[in-house]
């Protein structure tokens, strides 16, 4: 025997920085058996591997990479696959990707009919796949990205006419031959054989090619399909019509034509209705492919000029009109005009957009006419991240799928062995006649239904994905939304999570002069300071509209607080120690307000003008108005709160006392959030955190489930398992609610995809017929499978008109 092939790979890493790392590296693949060869190139951060794909797979390299401590970079692809029909058509197209040496993850979602895989480029191609895929007997139909939304609809649109033509041409015919069958005619029955012989067996051929096609390939592949079963079913009907027409063991009363014809056009109608419904699970993805505009106005040289968005490059100044969508994500550099935003926040009320405001792709411009810097295009831009992250979701499969999985794997062998064994039963040891034990026989064989097992977990997941995306939730994958429905505790960030993030003004108490007055004094000094404080104030001046003047001399006195001069008058806004030192006294009943603002956890600011006291102002980091009723929301769903923060805990307390949160852990640092979300966790239940994308990084990845809170359009994408692209607690209470309504709704569609075939089954194979004589008609049988799919689909369908109660009045 020769040499086994060797395979090349070459394995793109992130995380070294040393030598040390690419040795460390080298000498995990080379402790793998069947490597021959590895070398690491710490300057292109890449693996040459040379090792036997017979005995070693890319996920067993990757593994040993990561064992090092490093993480590995592979390609990734969506591709649409058509003439899937049936769960055991996944379990097919998946097999047939992961036999191939540089897969490292391959998912099939029968709802969508796309395969995402993961790759490396190296080793395997996108033609690999797609000769893997014709091989097993299905159709590569291109990469997702690069199939646009009027060629997918093409194929689709030939694909529905082409189903409709079959069932509608067996229907006219089937339905006259078995009314021939019923009604008595003045033609002798061996001459009415041979007749419909003639007429049915064209229209035979013409509706159930299709069927017989995928079952020789299915078994060229050694598969058993639902696609077997099914030709097994109308091959019996139609071969004994054929034996019964020339008398050939059977005689004329085995006369199926009507049945075999009928059978194949219950089966084309069931899944052309399948085909249609399938369609419509993925409208939320294809809403917000249809956000991206197809071309942009760029100004160059003082001239606009109209050209492919694709060509608009980082930098370039954008025109939006009024009506017109915003090609890329970048920053108003001229002109002001209402943005909807909706299609990306969910929000319904448009923002005002300015100078110096950012904006997205996909957001229209309502009544102005808007000049934008590029920023972000193509696939950086926030739109095509949720797409990305949407499309991702869709393809993948929440743990409750390997019910199903598992069941799908031994279905079609029972279901075969089933209709075998009631054949055999009744007719040779109950003494039935054959035309019954052959009509128990084909019920089994076509009343048995995967397909319903195979959509029921996908079309959920990929229409509830997509309500979520419409809503401002998004989901990462199946598994973050089988856990979030358990979710018991959910830990929440303080600031800006519960709080609006940044200091407010909430108390004005002037000293013998207006409200309007002391703001004038202390914006006016203030507006030479960057410090939060000083910023809240004079933002509550412009506000209120309050004239601000010229301020001079402003002197700031390290953590006590500032002074200038105003209107000639030497103005002072800071602490008592400051108003101490220049001699201003701080009246009794001031005292008293002080600290029952103190008590509030809130900053008093005092202000003196002319030296004299002239009053104090109150400010604190306020609480959203949305946050205690979302906190109410979760103690009524039975999940606690904690709050999680850094601050002290008196001030965490009144925010906590304000928003409802009975359990309070305070002075925590950033990093140690984690160890308190673990904490959480030990003590048993599904924990969430809720928090910033970028400061709570450890305490969302630490969490069963990270939920990252967003501001608008300027949202981590990447931040957390559930991504909130509004900063409003509300929404991590109506992602809770969309997960335990998809989960109820997978639950209920894997129920009625079992108890369908638990109960018809047996009905098929005749149980009932010995106790009430009610036996199955093929013909009905066929109906039943075709209605249990559809079902199915119509069930998940339901979700894209579901609104969580928390969302209600905001949507």
């Amino acid at each position: 025997m020769g040499e086994p092939e060797k395979k090349k790979a070459e394995i793109k890493i992130s995380g070294m920085h040393c030598a040390t790392c690419a040795i460390n590296i080298e000498e995990s693949l080379g402790q793998l058996k069947d490597v021959n060869r590895a070398q690491v190139n710490l300057g292109t951060d890449t693996a040459h591997v040379e090792f036997d794909p017979e005995k070693v797979k890319l996920s067993d390299l990757e593994k040993a990479v990561k064992d090092a401590g490093y993480e590995v970079i592979n390609r990734q692809a969506t591709i649409k696959v058509g003439g899937m029909v049936c769960a055991t058509c996944v379990e097919t197209i998946e097999a047939a990707l992961r036999e191939l040496p540089g897969i490292a993850a391959a998912t099939v979602n029968l709802g969508t009919e796309k395969a995402y895989v993961t790759y490396n480029e190296s080793i395997t191609t996108l033609q690999d796949m797609k000769k893997a895929i014709e091989d097993a007997g299905y159709q590569y139909l291109g990469l997702a990205e690069e199939l646009s939304e009027e060629q997918e609809q093409k194929i689709r649109a030939k694909d529905l006419h082409d189903k409709f033509l079959r069932f509608t041409i067996g229907f006219a015919v089937s339905i006259p031959l078995m009314l021939a069958m019923w009604v008595p005619l003045p033609v002798p029955m061996h001459t009415l054989a041979y007749v419909m012989l003639v007429i049915a067996t064209p229209v035979f051929i013409y509706v159930s090619s299709p069927i017989f096609r995928a079952a020789g390939m299915a078994l060229s592949h050694r598969m058993l399909n639902m696609d077997v079963m099914y030709a097994m079913g109308i091959g019996v009907s139609y071969v004994a019509s054929v034996m019964g027409t020339f008398s050939i063991i059977l005689t004329h009363e085995f006369m199926f034509y009507d049945t075999a014809i009928m059978l194949a056009s219950f089966l084309m109608l069931g899944r052309y209705l399948e085909a249609r419904a399938k369609g419509r699970t993925s409208d939320a993805i294809k809403k917000l492919i249809g956000l991206s505009p197809k071309t942009a106005i760029i100004v160059k040289d003082g001239k606009e000029s109209e050209i492919p968005v694709e060509n608009v490059a980082a930098g370039d100044i954008v025109i939006v009109k009024p009506g017109g969508k915003v090609p890329v994500d970048g920053e108003v550099v001229a002109g002001e005009s209402y943005v909807d935003e909706a299609m990306i926040t969910g929000e319904p009320v448009p923002p005002l957009k300015l100078k110096g405001s950012r904006v997205v792709a996909g957001t229209i411009s309502q009544n102005g006419v808007l000049s934008v810097k590029a920023t972000k295009v193509g696939k950086e831009t926030v739109l095509a991240q949720i797409i990305r992250l949407v499309e991702e979701a869709q393809g993948s499969k929440p743990p409750v799928q390997r019910i199903a999985d598992v069941a799908v794997t031994y279905f079609i062998p029972a279901v075969l062995a089933i209709a075998i064994i009631s054949f055999l039963l009744w007719y040779f040891i109950l003494g039935s006649t054959l035309l019954f034990a052959l009509t128990a026989l084909i019920s089994v064989l076509v009343v048995a239904c995967p397909c319903a097992l195979g959509l029921a977990t996908p079309t959920a997941v990929t229409v509830g994905v997509g309500r979520g995306a419409e809503l401002g939730i998004l989901i990462r994958n199946g598994e973050a939304l089988e856990i979030a429905e358990k979710v018991t505790t959910v830990a929440v960030d303080k600031t800006g999570t519960l709080t609006r993030g940044k200091p407010e003004v909430t108390d004005l108490v002037p000293a013998g002069i207006t409200e309007e007055t002391l703001l004038a004094f202390a914006a006016a000094v203030e507006k030479n300071s960057a410090h939060p404080l000083a910023q809240a104030v004079v933002r509550r001046a412009g506000e209120r509209g309050v004239k601000i003047d010229f301020a001079d001399h402003f002197t700031t006195f390290g953590g006590r607080g500032v002074s200038a001069t105003v209107l000639s008058e030497t103005v002072l806004v800071g602490n008592r120690a400051l108003l101490s030192e220049n001699a201003v006294a701080v009246p009794i009943d001031a005292e008293s307000r002080i600290s029952g603002f103190e008590q509030d956890g809130k900053t008093v600011v005092l202000v003196a003008a002319g030296g004299q006291f002239a009053g104090m102002i109150a400010i604190a980091d306020t609480l959203k108005e949305s946050s205690k009723a979302a906190v109410s929301q979760l103690d009524g769903m039975g999940i606690g709160v904690v709050m999680v923060t850094g601050d002290n805990r008196r001030t965490a307390d009144v925010i906590a006392r304000q928003a409802g949160i009975r359990q309070v852990i305070a002075g925590v640092l950033p990093d140690t959030k984690a160890k308190e979300v673990k904490a959480l966790q030990e003590k048993g239940g599904t924990v969430a955190f809720v928090g910033d994308g970028i400061n709570d990084a450890p305490a969302l990845a630490q969490a069963d489930v990270g939920i990252a809170i967003g501001s608008g359009t300027d949202v981590a994408i990447e931040s957390g398992d559930v991504v909130l692209i509004n900063n409003d607690l509300t929404d991590a209470v109506a992602a809770i609610q969309l997960s335990k309504k998809v989960m109820g709704r997978i639950r209920g569609n894997l129920f009625w995809a079992f108890a369908y075939n638990t109960a018809l089954i047996p009905v098929g194979a005749g149980v009932l017929y010995p106790f009430f004589g009610i036996t199955f008609r093929p013909e009905f049988a066929a109906a039943a499978m075709a209605l249990s799919s559809v079902t199915v689909v119509s069930l998940s369908l339901l979700l894209k008109k579901y609104i969580p109660p928390a969302k209600l009045g905001r949507t």
